[in-house]
């Protein structure tokens, strides 16, 4: 662990703890409601300021420069755990309600599923993924993990939209499967996420170009989304705590800590044939704490936003720990 990474990790926690104080200090005045501020900053993120960096991301991306063996490296384990950690936790839901188990006190909501799986599969590949791959692997690393980081949100909140809008519409009441399908369709395409996506894309494919003007102001708002998210955090975290959530947050941690880098390394190294600095960037790429958006996610569909917080909190702490033992494990692979 290097100074640089561990000054970032203050950062990121002294963000948060900016969020904390400020409900905590009631900073807001009288009516100091921390949950609904958080999902005002979180609505925010998800309607403006994420949308903003997707469309400059996807408009710039040279497609010709990606390091497609790296990318399907990464990107093919990650999915195929993402599927299969959705799968188990859709089944567990939909066995516990076709054996007629006594109701929670808290229903589990449609989207709680897709929330868990962004949290247990999606890094902090920008705050903290960027000046950790520039400090241990130079500009050759740090190129390989912008690369990496371009199509990190592109694919993965892509297809969690997908699987969140598939529950829903899924559960709506009196619905058909054309009905499920032809909702879920609409609602993805809209969706703040995936539409900045398709947008973008398209503009890039067909040479546009961005102006300097526009493409600042985008930046602008692009470099906006991660200080939001964080003291959106700090928010949460002073009105629910972990409290009660420490047992679920450690489950999602260790999978995304522990399961994730492991699945890429296998599938980097021996199946893809990687080695050397290409396969320490895509494996440190997955072995980043859960990201941020885990939080935005939650808040946008008023579920686990507690849960969501506690995973982005615990499993950044402990980043400390497993990058260390990951770092030494890729020092002795070489």
């Amino acid at each position: 662990m290097t100074i640089a990474v561990f000054h970032k990790l203050l950062v990121i926690f002294g963000t948060i703890a900016i969020g904390w104080i400020a409900i905590r200090g009631r900073w807001f005045g009288r009516d100091n409601d921390g949950a609904a501020l958080s999902r005002a900053l979180g609505d925010a993120a998800m309607t403006i300021f994420v949308p903003a960096l997707l469309f400059r991301t996807m408009a710039r991306l040279d497609l010709a420069a990606m390091p497609w063996r790296v990318a399907q490296a990464y990107f093919i384990p990650t999915v195929l755990l993402a599927l299969l950690i959705y799968g188990w936790l859709h089944h567990r839901v939909r066995h516990a309600a076709r054996s007629g188990a006594p109701a929670a006190p808290i229903p589990t909501p449609p989207a709680a599923p897709a929330i868990r799986t962004l949290a247990a599969t999606y890094g902090n590949g920008v705050q903290l993924g960027i000046p950790f791959a520039a400090a241990l692997f130079g500009e050759a690393g740090l190129a390989i993990h912008l690369a990496l980081v371009s199509l990190h949100g592109v694919i993965l909140l892509t297809l969690i939209t997908v699987l969140a809008e598939l529950e829903l519409a899924r559960t709506a009441p009196a619905t058909t499967l054309l009905d499920t399908l032809r909702k879920t369709l609409r609602n993805t395409l809209i969706h703040p996420v995936v539409l900045p996506v398709v947008a973008g894309l398209l503009w890039n494919m067909l040479g546009f170009g961005l102006h300097p003007l526009v493409d600042t102001m985008l930046a602008g708002l692009g470099v906006a989304v991660v200080p939001l998210c964080l003291v959106a955090i700090g928010m949460t975290l002073a009105v629910h705590g972990v409290r009660g959530k420490l047992g679920d947050a450690l489950r999602l941690s260790a999978l995304k800590l522990l399961l994730l880098p492991l699945l890429v390394l296998a599938t980097a190294r021996w199946g893809f044939g990687l080695d050397g600095l290409a396969l320490k960037v895509a494996v440190m790429m997955a072995a980043l704490p859960s990201g941020t958006n885990a939080l935005i996610f939650a808040q946008r569909y008023r579920s686990l936003e507690p849960e969501a917080t506690a995973v982005i909190v615990i499993s950044t702490a402990l980043f400390a720990l497993s990058a260390t033992a990951w770092l030494t494990l890729l020092a002795q692979l070489a």
